[in-house]
């Protein structure tokens, strides 16, 4: 087990360092493989493609904020997913550029979706409308986390999760 995650943890550093110079459209799996001497054979056998890269490496840094015991509420994870994106910012704003199928903003997506309908039923109690809440909420978050990414993080985290959640509230007292 420690020899795969030692592999894809080289694949992955390679692939941050690589979406740091250049687009993500202009890298090659053979370019990733060059960044950290493995070979190809390697990379697929843990991976089916350089967009299950981009997205195990989100899953790993999601997870270890989700499992460090310091996440009280879905507000803190959705801030602590903000803080992600401002430590690495080379990788996510060239993660959050890429479009089409299997793209990190649809992983975003799908990973923060059951997040964001639960803190929504919290706020609202049950109803069958948040699953369209929930992806408008969520697509709406991506955008704006995108913007704040290419703007060049003028808010900190906190502040932009303070004025995303100032306009939840109005939005919710407003229902």
């Amino acid at each position: 087990m420690a020899d795969i995650n030692a592999t894809k943890s080289a694949l992955a550093k390679s692939m941050k360092e690589l979406m740091a110079k250049k687009d993500f459209s202009k890298i090659s799996i053979t370019d990733i493989c060059d960044g950290c001497g493995m070979s190809r054979k390697s990379f697929y056998y843990h991976f089916k493609d350089k967009y299950d890269l981009m997205n195990w490496i989100f899953y790993m840094d999601f997870m270890s904020v989700v499992s460090s015991g310091e996440i009280e509420d879905g507000w803190q994870l959705i801030e602590a997913v903000c803080e992600l994106f401002y430590e690495s910012q080379p990788f996510y704003r060239s993660a959050l550029r890429t479009d089409g199928q299997n793209s990190f903003k649809e992983y975003l997506l799908e990973s923060m979706l059951p997040l964001i309908e639960f803190m929504f039923e919290d706020l609202w109690g049950e109803s069958d409308s948040f699953e369209v809440i929930g992806k408008m909420f969520c697509n709406l978050y991506i955008i704006t986390v995108t913007n704040w990414m290419e703007e060049g993080c003028k808010l900190t985290p906190a502040e932009l999760i303070i004025s995303i959640k100032e306009i939840i509230k109005k939005l919710a007292a407003s229902l």
